[in-house]
């Protein structure tokens, strides 16, 4: 089962994860949030279900 210390040590590595980018590249982090505001709504869709089904796969692999 689940407790609250993994959640927080998973929800930190995303923080440290999600940070790496904008911290090493700016300019590159700022060019890609500009490529993506350029995308339609079900392209966005498409991509948060992959990042989705993804995440879920790992779980299921690693649990």
């Amino acid at each position: 089962m689940l407790d609250s210390d993994t959640l927080w040590t998973a929800l930190g590595l995303v923080l440290v994860i999600e940070g790496l980018m904008p911290f090493a590249s700016p300019a590159g982090w700022r060019r890609m949030f500009m490529q993506v505001l350029q995308l339609e709504d079900g392209q966005i869709r498409f991509f948060g279900l992959c990042a989705i089904l993804m995440g879920l796969g790992l779980l299921w692999f690693l649990g």
